[in-house]
């Protein structure tokens, strides 16, 4: 058969096959073990957050020296310095770390390090708009929340010095979410130990006094803590801007885009109504307590500080899921995140609620080491003994709040904490008109607690994170191959 001339015709670029992908790099948080990467990210949480209940403890303990006005005073002031302190760390900050990992999930890590930046000049105004709104309002939103003489004055000292550096922990939570967003858990965590060193050192000295140092009571308290944000903020701007870290943000020749701060704040922002309506829970509940007295009021504060405490345990869970789940998100791993938000959920259900119903079953344990006034012991054993079991529920509706911001999906979350103040207040103003027991109140309480968890819970179950429609049954993993 004779030859036949074949004609060479040209491929176009666009049909040329392509070369075969080179294999990604393996990736823990997108590949490793649920469970045991989950823990992973979670140790230097928990051992840091510790010493943060160390700080709750020690500070609770030394403001309990100068005398049960100055409890009652921090009892009305520390609603905003929480306020303060979740909402730019696990609000803003969770929204921080959230867009972070989606972007590093991606693949993009310019988006990431711009994202860095347009996430401090966030911090910077918010802690500017907390520093002007709490010098210039604080002093009768303090008034209006029954602050009155001596309890007033205190409570007015602490929040003039405390929120006149507002920025410092704004910016420092800020930094900790870029770094948490990469998968660095242990430099946040190594600060916030450094940190509650530093405040009980700091704040013990300043506040009663050593030696030639005089007391300056509460206002010396709150200096020690904005003097440990300040060293942690600088540790973590020195690791940042050096390189070290697997983003490094963008400040010279930064182009402000408006996109970046949309997927900051479309996680961010709305997660910061979730504080906001707890703070503005515990403080409607708190005015309502004030009526039955200085020793209640000062009793609730203490039983406050161990539900702080809990949801300590729960954030140090909660902000592990957050660079898990944002990276599956965004390498369009549904399935994964999903199996990661239940996980992180039934652990932080079942260690906040065994300690809770621990400290129930002995309430003397705590209350013994803030005061021995027999009104004040008295309202605290009754409050632990009814709230402190529900705290499973607190546990519950925080790691689902987080495994929200993971996904960018925190509207369920925040929407139940506005049922949970609906209820408190609804109840409140029931109780109120039927002569109720401060008993009463703190049943009143607890059950918010269950209804707070319970929505949290049905929220992330009923909300679609992906693409296609989830079925429900996505939590049968979690029992049948947790390690997965």
């Amino acid at each position: 058969m004779p030859d036949i001339a074949v004609a060479e015709i040209p491929i176009d670029e666009e049909e040329r096959p392509l070369p075969p992908l080179a294999p990604r790099a393996r990736n823990a948080l997108l590949d490793g073990p649920i469970l045991r990467t989950l823990l992973w990210l979670a140790w230097p949480n928990v051992i840091a957050l510790s010493a943060g209940t160390c700080v709750v403890i020690a500070e609770t303990s030394y403001i309990g020296r100068l005398g049960v006005e100055s409890l009652a005073a921090m009892a009305l002031v520390f609603p905003f310095v929480i306020l303060t302190m979740t909402m730019s760390g696990g609000a803003m900050g969770g929204g921080v770390a959230s867009a972070v990992a989606r972007a590093l999930g991606a693949g993009d890590v310019e988006r990431a390090s711009a994202l860095a930046a347009h996430a401090f000049l966030i911090a910077i105004c918010f802690g500017l708009t907390f520093m002007l709104g709490m010098l210039i309002f604080g002093p009768s939103l303090l008034k209006l929340l029954g602050g009155r003489g001596n309890v007033l004055a205190n409570a007015v000292g602490y929040a003039q010095i405390f929120f006149g550096g507002a920025v410092l922990p704004w910016l420092m939570n800020s930094m900790a979410g870029v770094l948490r967003g990469t998968g660095n858990m242990k430099l946040p965590s190594l600060m916030i130990l450094s940190s509650a060193v530093c405040q009980i050192i700091l704040g013990g000295t300043l506040g009663l006094g050593v030696g030639p140092i005089p007391s300056f009571g509460m206002r010396g308290v709150a200096s020690g803590s904005l003097i440990a944000y300040s060293i942690s903020l600088s540790v973590m701007s020195w690791y940042l801007f050096s390189g070290r870290a697997r983003v490094v943000p963008r400040i010279r020749g930064l182009h402000i885009r408006r996109a970046m701060f949309v997927d900051i704040l479309k996680v961010g922002l709305v997660s910061c109504f979730s504080p906001l309506q707890s703070v503005l829970t515990i403080s409607i509940f708190t005015h309502m307590l004030a009526s039955f007295g200085t020793a209640v009021l000062a009793g609730y504060g203490i039983g406050a500080r161990l539900e702080f405490m809990l949801t300590s345990v729960s954030f140090a869970i909660g902000i592990a899921s957050v660079p898990m789940i944002g990276m599956a998100i965004g390498a369009e791993r549904i399935a994964r995140a999903r199996r990661i938000a239940w996980t992180a959920g039934l652990l932080s259900f079942v260690g906040v609620g065994l300690i809770g119903t621990f400290v129930a079953t002995f309430p003397d344990l705590w209350v013994n080491i803030f005061t021995r006034d027999p009104g004040v012991r008295a309202a605290s054993q009754t409050y632990l003994s009814t709230a402190a079991p529900m705290y499973a529920f607190i546990g519950l509706a925080s790691s689902m709040y987080f495994s929200s911001q993971g996904a960018a999906k925190v509207l369920g979350p925040v929407l139940a904490q506005t049922a949970r103040l609906v209820f408190i207040g609804l109840g409140g103003w029931w109780l109120s008109t039927h002569d109720a027991t401060a008993a009463n109140f703190f049943t009143l309480a607890a059950a918010s607690m269950v209804v707070l968890g319970t929505l949290s819970c049905s929220s992330v179950i009923l909300t679609r994170w992906g693409p296609r429609r989830e079925a429900v049954a996505d939590i049968r993993p979690v029992l049948s191959g947790i390690g997965e």
